[in-house]
C-alpha cells in the first residue's frame, strides 16, 4: 500500500513506537503515559501527521463490547489531536496486533497491519512495526500466523474478558521489555534482522528511508549510498522518536 503526501506545508511527520504501556507495573506505566502525552502536546503545533508504529500497548485485544482497562489519557489526547485535524495512524505490533475497529470507529485513527510506503515529492519511505521481517526468528513468524488467524482470534474472543485479558497481562509481565534490566545493544549489521531486510529491499527497490520499531534500540544506519534505516527505539529507556520534514529523517529524544 502506498500513501502519497503531496505537500507538508512546512510541517513535519512524526513517528514513535514501542511505548509498551501496561508494563512493568501500573505506576511506571502511568508515568510513561503522562510523558507520552506531554510529548504529543510538544509536537502538535507543527505536526502534519503522527504515525504510532506498534507495541503502543504491551497487550491489546478488542472484544466486541470491551477493551483493556486503562490508557485513557493517551486515548483522550489522540482523540483531541485527531479532532484538531492532525491525522493519526496506528501500526499493529506483535504485542497489540489484535486491534480491530475500536480506534477507527471511536477515534478516527487508521490501523495498518503491514508495512506501507509513504511518498513525499520524490522520496519514498517504507514504514511499519518490523516484527517478522528479515531472516531468522522462524518460531515467531509461525506464531504470528496463528495469532493473526481469524479463527484463532474468534476462539480467544470466546473467553470472558476477565479471563482473556488477565491471562494476556500475565504473559505480558514476562515479555522482553518488561524484564529488561539493561539497555539493548547493537548486534552488528549481520545479526540485525531488520537491517538485513532493508538491505534486501534496497537491492530490488530504492527507498530513501526505512522506519521501523520493534528492535527497542534507536538506530540510524546507512543502507547503501542514498538510503537510511531508522529504528525508533522505545519509551521505557530511551524516549526516542523520529521527525520527517520532507527532506530528511531525524532521530530525536524527548527531554522534559
Amino acid at each position: 500500500m502506498t500513501i502519497d503526501i503531496p505537500e507538508l506545508s512546512n510541517k513535519k511527520i512524526y513517528f514513535a513506537s514501542d511505548f509498551h504501556l501496561g508494563v512493568p507495573d501500573a505506576v511506571s506505566s502511568k508515568a510513561r503515559e503522562k510523558r507520552i502525552v506531554r510529548w504529543l502536546d510538544s509536537i502538535k503545533d507543527d505536526a502534519h501527521s503522527i504515525y504510532l508504529m506498534g507495541d503502543i500497548f504491551d497487550f491489546w485485544f478488542e472484544y466486541k463490547y470491551a477493551i483493556p482497562k486503562g490508557f485513557i489519557r493517551l486515548q483522550g489526547k489522540l482523540a483531541e489531536l485527531q479532532d484538531a485535524g492532525i491525522p493519526i495512524a496506528f501500526f499493529t505490533g506483535n504485542h497489540d496486533m489484535w486491534m480491530f475497529n475500536y480506534f477507527p470507529d471511536e477515534l478516527g485513527i487508521t490501523v495498518y497491519k503491514d508495512p506501507v510506503i509513504l511518498t513525499c515529492h520524490d522520496q519514498r519511505l517504507m514504514i511499519g512495526h518490523g516484527d517478522g521481517l528479515g531472516p531468522g526468528d522462524a518460531s515467531y513468524k509461525i506464531l504470528k500466523q496463528i495469532f493473526r488467524n481469524p479463527f484463532c482470534q474468534w476462539l480467544f474472543a470466546r473467553l470472558h474478558p476477565n479471563l482473556g485479558i488477565g491471562l494476556a497481562n500475565y504473559w505480558s509481565r514476562k515479555s522482553r521489555i518488561s524484564n529488561t534490566k539493561r539497555e539493548e545493544v547493537f548486534q552488528g549489521e549481520e545479526n540485525e534482522y531488520l537491517f538485513s531486510y532493508c538491505k534486501s529491499m534496497e537491492n530490488t527497490t530504492h527507498h530513501d528511508f526505512y522506519i521501523f520499531g520493534h528492535r527497542h534500540l534507536p538506530l540510524d544506519l546507512s543502507v547503501g549510498n542514498n538510503s537510511r534505516y531508522i529504528n525508533l527505539g522505545e519509551w521505557v529507556h530511551f524516549n526516542t522518536y523520529a521527525e520527517y520534514d520532507g527532506v530528511t529523517v531525524r532521530l530525536k529524544t524527548f527531554k522534559e
